[in-house]
């Protein structure tokens, strides 16, 4: 039997879900949505897939399409400190009430022998939002991979993205940049267009097989270049609001996005784009926080870096930006990732390394995270069990070092959850 809802929080329903694990597949949400009167097939769609650069691309799109006027919805996961985080119009997040009317809509649409993943449920509560509140267009970042992804009921999206793709739930996905490609291609839809980030070749080769298959219209993408102080695509010249040079390609992406709404008569001027781009935000990557601990004042930069390319990303920006000061990170890792090929990534010799737990029964032990970098840095990192131990440590006598927190986005958000709790 799935859960009720009934006297119960939206957490708490949505909680109660968890049990039935990740399962891959669209006849769930479908059968699900049908319930609810297909939402899906009411809401222009972008439709984005990738292993790194999804979020930062949604964020683009949103600022951009919201400085042209457009009511746009926003649907991206995991969340940082709330569920209401994932579901956003205008990049303000779904009111507690409006989750609430949207998960009783479910619950009712629930047929209780085929019960619904999580990640389906507060897709379908998504589409139903967004399709009662007659958004103007949707922005939705896949789940996990793309074919069988709960957000790939879309069969005819304005424009389908996909952003950079690498190693990344290989369990599900596959062990192979080839096969992991394969599934982020699914969400490519005959005569649909695609707009695909530089890629490895092997992922190249395979995109390219599901475009022709779909004669889909298709854009490939270079990173813009970089100026003085902005950056410049295809002779459009724009400033960037987030930080790292992996934002080269991400915003690349974003323009060319736009540019087939514009080709399809969406009226987004270049001065809505620049306005756009140079105003969009997006918590928890490359941000740098002050905080108070213990009654001092600190600043920290936090990022995910969830795996090795994100990684590659982090270590890129810290050495061009602080090439002369020793970094201290803060780091925690779920047991489903490459812990030591993010850890070898992020740490030289010089570094020091403050291992924590990640607030999930995934969570790698910072025992085990002190063992494997135990032979990558000259000063062999202690455990810490709790995160704000962790914090403590790396800041005490801190000098002129460069403190990281970084590992996982649960972390990151337990991080940015106690700052709004104080």
């Amino acid at each position: 039997m799935s859960p009720k809802l009934i006297n119960s929080s939206p957490e708490a329903y949505l909680d109660s879900f968890d049990k039935f694990g990740i399962h891959l597949g669209l006849e769930r949400i479908q059968q699900l949505l049908g319930a609810l009167g297909n939402p899906h097939q009411q809401i222009p769609v972008i439709h984005i897939a990738g292993t790194n650069g999804k979020g930062s691309v949604c964020a683009f799109l949103l600022s951009i399409l919201q400085a042209a006027g457009y009511r746009v919805g926003r649907y991206t996961s995991p969340h940082l400190i709330d569920w209401r985080e994932r579901i956003t119009i205008n990049g303000e997040w779904i009111r507690d009430q409006d989750l609430l009317e949207a998960l009783q809509q479910v619950a009712a649409a629930i047929n209780p022998e085929f019960p619904p993943t999580q990640f389906e449920v507060i897709t379908a509560a998504m589409w139903w939002y967004f399709a009662t509140q007659k958004v103007d267009i949707a922005i939705l970042e896949t789940g996990l991979g793309g074919r069988l992804d709960a957000t790939n009921v879309c069969d005819r999206p304005l424009v389908s993205v996909i952003t950079s793709i690498g190693l990344d739930h290989c369990q599900q996905l596959g062990n192979t940049l080839g096969e992991i490609a394969s599934e982020k291609a699914g969400i490519i839809k005959p005569q649909c267009p695609v707009v695909i980030a530089e890629n490895d070749a092997e992922a190249i080769a395979v995109l390219q097989a599901k475009v022709i298959e779909c004669e889909a219209p298709v854009t490939w993408v270079s990173a813009a270049q970089p100026t003085a102080i902005r950056a410049i695509y295809q002779g459009f010249e724009y400033p960037l609001s987030l930080l790292g040079k992996h934002q080269l390609i991400n915003s690349a992406v974003a323009i060319a996005t736009i540019q087939s709404l514009r080709n399809q008569g969406w009226e987004i001027s270049d001065e809505a784009m620049r306005t756009g781009l140079a105003n969009t935000q997006w918590s928890g990557r490359l941000q740098w926080i002050d905080f108070n601990l213990d009654g001092k004042f600190h600043k920290i930069l936090i990022d995910g870096a969830h795996n090795v390319a994100a990684a590659e990303y982090l270590r890129q920006f810290v050495d061009e930006a602080f090439p002369h000061r020793r970094k201290r990170w803060v780091i925690g890792i779920l047991n489903t990732k490459d812990q030591a090929g993010i850890l070898n990534t992020l740490l030289v010799p010089d570094d020091l390394l403050f291992p924590v737990p990640v607030p999930s029964p995934s969570s790698t032990s910072p025992q085990d995270l002190s063992e494997i970098a135990s032979s990558m840095v000259r000063v062999k990192p202690h455990p810490y069990a709790s995160l704000n131990l962790g914090l403590a440590a790396a800041f005490e006598d801190q000098q002129n070092d460069v403190v990281i927190l970084c590992g996982s986005l649960y972390l990151v958000g337990e991080f940015l959850s106690q700052l709004a709790s104080t």
